[in-house]
């Protein structure tokens, strides 16, 4: 229930100006659209305008790729795969990890995952169909935020100011901390949020304004589910329950802190105050704000219980400053980072992927001159705090709270204020508190315009329309640098010259695309600038092995594993070099050490089933394999290998059992039929034999070997004539084939005899 105004003798106070507790007077009667910078004529078209400004900021990301997290989010997640149950999906975390494995983010986004997944299903592995989709997400959410403000205005200023909601949707649809979520595929799971987050929001309104009770309970309830719904996108979006709760005090129930205050200077008003507050139905908040609070805890404990009752493990390298030991470097670090990241909203020009890794290295000491821009930001915002007390209009006193609400609370699950984060900065995170700034903006602009008049709108009007266009300018080149990943490690290469991940980045791209020497650089670099990157120490190796540095590569494995002794992949890449080095004990006890830390590793097994080989240990090798086709069904290369050495030992009738298992769960791969095909011939089945290398020849038609092989079959089967054109056809396409060229000859001779 709203409070009414009443103005009596008793809240007289000593200055004679008479104060109204919960009155929604304003101190000044100016119009919002009279002293903001916007022609009336965008008005009729304002929603069209917000929605294609936010696609044209964004429109070159949709010739971008599949960058950085998109890889493993997307490309690499098997629950994506339309072979996987879909029940996968609400077992698993983000990343296709189980929530109960220790190495789990713990980020249970399956509403996010099934949107990846039905877009797979649908378009197919194309990056375009996901940017595409981004795309219309944010200019979704960027509608829904003008709807939103509309309300707000509405309900705070009690006039309807269609310029304020639309020059704040405006600046929010344009705003370059965007790009990551957009630009991003993975940034999918901040704009579902978004969309479910307003929805919520909007219920809650709704459910203010009605008075029947089943309808209001109706409403409430549909709240907590779009807070739910949110919250399974991307986990912050369980705080739109917070932001409901204080728009219900602040604006429903006009709840005012300066009336508090005045009230605390007058002891003898308390009394009255009570009176004033007891009278009016508390029945109806308390009703909305108890639906509130048990939504949100029950959704807490849902998530906590999902979560396996346990917290996610991070590594200092995430989020340094979490990890201090002394309070003091704590707090000043966190309230470093929350300036940084206001100054990211204000000035989005140092933008990055990824800011761990020391590219904001820690303060340790007040004589570190950072301390400064800490005291700078808590003086300007304490100002903000003070004036949301202080100021004389009390419409306005109640959008400043409510602008500070959307900006400070979707932000509190990464302030590390109650767990520790695995970052220090994440432009993603941004993206909800960002329509609460982008108010604060047009609430400064309004003052200015009452203040300065309507002689100097035409220049507001300019200078709102060179921000907008600035920062337009800044979304569109910084879409460009996200759509491949050398244009994005190179930027962040420019913006965190000191972030080892960065340079790890730019020589994993590197090492992708062959180009050895700058891999080698930059995984030197990253090594320099943290010498405990375990990961970047094993990558090196991996180059290093490839070009025979073998000994080089053995050294940095064992730094690696040193430093994590539990590097499951480090372990079995130093059994790869010690098998090189023909360290063979060394190396299975480094492959046997890799299974240990990690039971479901199909690459090891499948090692390891070499190195028996290596060392003429047959049944290990199969056992090995064996291990390597249970975990992993479509490792292909272990089937192979079982077929050729079960062949090679003379156990064909294994063998053709083992490949005929292969091609069930692998029919279309070409090299299984062609060692099935082997196999059956050396048996005498030709005619089976034969299909198999007619299958694989299909699958692969210009593969010299597998015409060859399959001449040398119609050799053995007397068919002379199809075994000359399949000889043949293997020169045509590779001419140097000596084996063929020499079966060629032997055919011949034997064709001249007849």
């Amino acid at each position: 229930m709203v409070f009414q105004s009443e103005c009596c003798k008793n809240c007289c106070y000593g200055n004679g100006k008479c104060h109204s507790f919960f009155s929604s007077t304003s101190a000044r009667n100016v119009s919002w659209d009279d002293s903001l910078p916007v022609p009336t004529c965008v008005l009729p078209w304002s929603t069209w305008i917000v929605f294609f400004a936010s696609v044209f900021c964004f429109y070159n990301s949709l010739n971008g790729e599949f960058v950085f997290d998109d890889s493993e989010a997307v490309i690499n997640n098997l629950d994506l795969k339309p072979e996987s149950p879909i029940i996968n999906i609400f077992e698993n975390d983000f990343w296709g990890t189980k929530l109960t494995h220790n190495s789990s983010h713990k980020s249970y986004r399956p509403l996010t995952v099934l949107a990846f997944r039905i877009n797979l299903h649908v378009m197919g592995l194309q990056p375009y169909s996901f940017h595409f989709v981004n795309i219309l997400l944010h200019g979704t959410v960027s509608v829904l935020v003008f709807k939103v403000l509309s309300i707000v205005f509405i309900k705070t200023v009690e006039n309807e100011s269609p310029k304020a909601a639309f020059l704040s949707a405006l600046l929010f649809s344009v705003h370059p901390i965007h790009t990551e979520s957009v630009a991003a595929v993975v940034g999918q799971a901040d704009l579902l949020c978004g969309i479910f987050f307003i929805f919520s929001f909007l219920s809650y309104i709704r459910a203010t304004d009605v008075e029947n009770k089943n309808t209001t309970f109706l409403w409430l309830w549909s709240c907590v589910l779009f807070a739910s719904m949110a919250m399974l996108c991307k986990e912050h979006g369980i705080t739109v329950l917070g932001i409901c709760c204080i728009y219900d005090m602040i604006v429903i129930y006009k709840f005012d802190f300066q009336d508090v205050y005045y009230v605390l200077q007058r002891k003898q008003e308390v009394q009255w105050f009570l009176t004033s507050f007891l009278k009016n139905n508390l029945c109806s908040f308390f009703m909305r704000q108890s639906v509130l609070i048990f939504g949100g805890c029950s959704l807490l404990a849902l998530r906590w219980y999902i979560m396996g009752s346990s917290t996610p493990v991070f590594q200092q390298v995430d989020n340094p400053a979490s990890f201090e030991e002394s309070i003091f470097v704590r707090i000043i670090n966190y309230h470093y980072i929350y300036a940084l990241n206001a100054w990211l909203l204000f000035h989005p020009y140092w933008l990055c992927f990824d800011w761990s890794m020391g590219c904001i290295p820690l303060i340790h000491s007040v004589k570190d001159g950072r301390i400064l821009v800490v005291i700078i930001f808590w003086l300007f915002f304490g100002q903000l705090l003070y004036t949301c007390i202080t100021l004389q209009d009390k419409k306005i006193r109640r959008l400043l709270c409510l602008s500070v609400s959307f900006l400070l609370v979707p932000f509190l699950p990464a302030s590390n204020l109650f767990f520790r984060v695995g970052f220090v900065v994440a432009e993603r995170i941004l993206y909800l508190p960002s329509m609460g700034f982008c108010l604060l903006v047009v609430i400064g602009l309004k003052q200015l315009g009452i203040y300065f008049g309507q002689n100097h709108q035409i220049i507001f009007q300019w200078c709102i329309l060179i921000l907008l266009i600035v920062f337009g300018i800044r979304c569109v080149k910084r879409s460009a640098d996200w759509s491949n990943e050398e244009n994005l490690f190179q930027s962040g290469l420019n913006v965190c010259p000191l972030n080892a991940k960065v340079h790890y980045n730019i020589a994993k791209n590197a090492a992708d695309n062959g180009n050895h020497e700058v891999a080698i650089k930059r995984y030197k670099e990253a090594i320099r600038l943290n010498p405990h990157y375990d990961q970047a120490m094993n990558n090196l190796a991996n180059v290093l092995k490839d070009q025979g540095k073998l000994l080089e590569a053995e050294k940095l494995l064992l730094s690696a594993i040193k430093i994590r002794p539990d590097f499951a992949a480090a372990w079995m890449n130093l059994g790869i070099v010690q098998s090189s080095l023909k360290k063979m004990n060394s190396a299975e006890k480094s492959y046997l050490t890799a299974i240990h830390y990690r039971k479901r590793y199909p690459d090891c097994f499948y090692n390891l089933g070499n190195l028996y080989l290596e060392q003429g240990r047959y049944d290990d090798a199969y056992r090995a394999w064996r291990n390597a086709t249970s975990l992993q069904l479509s490792h292909l290369v272990a089937w192979n290998n079982m077929v050729i050495m079960l062949d090679s030992i003379g156990d064909l009738e294994k063998a053709e059992a083992v490949g005929r298992e292969a091609l069930r769960h692998l029919p279309f791969e070409a090299s299984v039929h062609f060692n099935l095909a082997n196999t059956l011939g050396k048996a005498g089945k030709y005619v089976e034999s034969e299909e198999h290398f007619l299958k694989a020849i299909e699958l692969h038609k210009n593969n010299p070997t597998y015409h060859a092989n399959l001449g040398v079959l119609y050799h053995r089967w007397k068919k002379y004539q199809l075994a000359e054109e399949c000889y043949k056809r293997a020169l045509e396409i590779k001419p140097d084939m000596k084996s063929s060229r020499q079966n060629l000859r032997l055919l011949q001779k034997t064709l001249s005899r007849f």
